[in-house]
């Protein structure tokens, strides 16, 4: 597939290297020639430099025979008259765009057919404002994310010692949820995929995936021990884009307090919320969490766009009492340095957003995907459709549906019920799969079995 990607910044890039990965063509555009070589010498990719909205820049990255265009340059305004001018000179690619503004994306009819003619609006910083609030719904988990409309979620928590799940094996759990709509998807240990079979046994510090009906995500952490008490008392560090769609969200049933260092940012904020204190100063000042209670804090979430500030003001919350600390990375590597500074779950933008362009690129009829594990891994949504060819799913059991080792079924939705999922169960047109294949790499697999023909 030919792909070409408007923006080498961070999110441009990563997105460059996942694709880059699975043997797409990739061409990147970008006027920095800096951020070009830089991606270049990690990726094997072909590079524009230029402006991404000058139609002799896309003409020469070959925009007239690329499959999908995805424009996620930091502009708004150069994302979406990129798109308006590809619509108009070439029709064929399909277009994605990245829009931040909330002035943008309030108005929706902006991007109908008579408007700006964009196939697929994203807006990453919606995406991880969402992810940090499920994470606020469910403090005991370290990922959730929604399937099948909200119908489905897939989360994951950290195995303690002495916990409920340690040293038990995966079969002994299948009796506990043996109602066939809880599954245990995977487990990672040390970074690494286990294989999912009954036998193998739970560790402490391993991650363990489950995916289970909406309605029953509460039930089963209670028996896990793992649903804890609600955070009502929340700090948020950095007022940018993310920590003020946030604030909005959490305002009206938690107490909030965002802490941001820019003067004017301050005051815009301040005059758009008006149930979140707003306080000026630097999240990294121990002086000032102290005097705002940090010890009868229930969560302190490092959301600023410098992970380092991020982290050193996390940890120190932490430290100083907070109940909970999440923090924001925008570079995945750096997550190495978590252990040991107390915080509790770190929020990767990018594998976030990265989820929400894949399902646009996957072949055959995916509504879903979940980017996983730093990108390692992936949760698919694919619809069930009939065929002419051998691999068609629909009228087949599962036993007889012959993916590799490393996907494991985890749900099953027809007619917009999660229904049990047996070895006898049978597909039907238009069931909804959710699957989890622990190596992106198979995820070619369960393209070519639900590709329709």
């Amino acid at each position: 597939m030919k792909i070409v990607i408007l923006g080498a910044g961070v999110t441009g890039s990563s997105v460059a290297e996942a694709l880059a990965s699975e043997e797409n063509d990739i061409v990147v555009i970008d006027f920095k020639p800096e951020l070009l070589e830089a991606l270049k010498e990690r990726v094997d990719i072909a590079t524009v430099t230029g402006n991404a909205a000058h139609p002799s820049v896309l003409e020469q990255a070959g925009v007239g025979i690329a499959d999908i265009v995805i424009a996620v340059t930091d502009r708004d305004e150069t994302n979406m008259l990129a798109c308006l001018i590809i619509n108009t000179l070439y029709k064929r690619p399909k277009t994605i765009a990245r829009v931040r503004a909330i002035d943008y994306l309030t108005h929706p009819h902006l991007f109908s057919p008579k408007g700006i003619p964009v196939d697929f609006v994203i807006s990453p910083e919606q995406i991880v404002m969402e992810s940090i609030r499920n994470l606020i719904e469910f403090p005991g988990v370290l990922h959730i994310s929604d399937f099948a409309g909200g119908l489905v979620r897939l989360f994951s928590v950290k195995v303690v010692a002495d916990g409920f799940l340690t040293g038990k094996k995966i079969k002994a759990l299948k009796e506990k949820f043996s109602n066939g709509k809880i599954r245990i998807a995977a487990i990672f240990r040390q970074g690494q995929p286990l294989v999912v079979n009954g036998e193998a046994t739970i560790e402490t510090d391993d991650e363990v995936f489950f995916v289970a009906p909406r309605k029953e995500v509460r039930r089963v952490l209670k028996e896990l021990n793992k649903l804890e008490a609600p955070l009502k008392r929340i700090i948020i560090a950095g007022g940018g884009h993310i920590g003020k769609r946030l604030a909005l969200a959490l305002e009206k049933d938690h107490q909030v307090k965002i802490i941001e260092k820019d003067s004017r940012r301050a005051k815009k904020i301040a005059d758009d919320l008006h149930n979140t204190t707003i306080l000026l100063g630097d999240c990294a000042d121990e002086t000032l969490l102290i005097d705002e209670s940090i010890e009868s804090t229930d969560l302190f979430c490092a959301i600023t766009n410098n992970d380092g500030v991020n982290i050193i003001s996390a940890s120190l919350a932490k430290s100083l009492g907070a109940r909970k600390a999440i923090c924001l990375l925008n570079h995945v590597s750096y997550s190495k340095l978590l252990p040991g500074t107390g915080i509790d779950v770190a929020v990767l933008p990018n594998q976030e957003t990265l989820g929400s362009i894949l399902k646009h690129v996957r072949r055959g009829d995916v509504a879903q995907v979940s980017s996983l594990c730093g990108g390692t891994a992936e949760a698919i949504e694919a619809i069930a459709h009939k065929s002419k060819g051998l691999n068609s799913v629909v009228g087949r059991p599962v036993h007889s549906i012959n993916l590799p080792e490393g996907i494991v079924l985890g749900a099953l939705i027809r007619n917009q019920q999660v229904i049990p999922v047996h070895h006898d169960t049978l597909f039907e047109e238009n069931d909804h799969v959710v699957m989890f294949a622990i190596d992106k790499k198979l995820v070619s697999s369960i393209e070519k079995t639900f590709q329709p023909i």
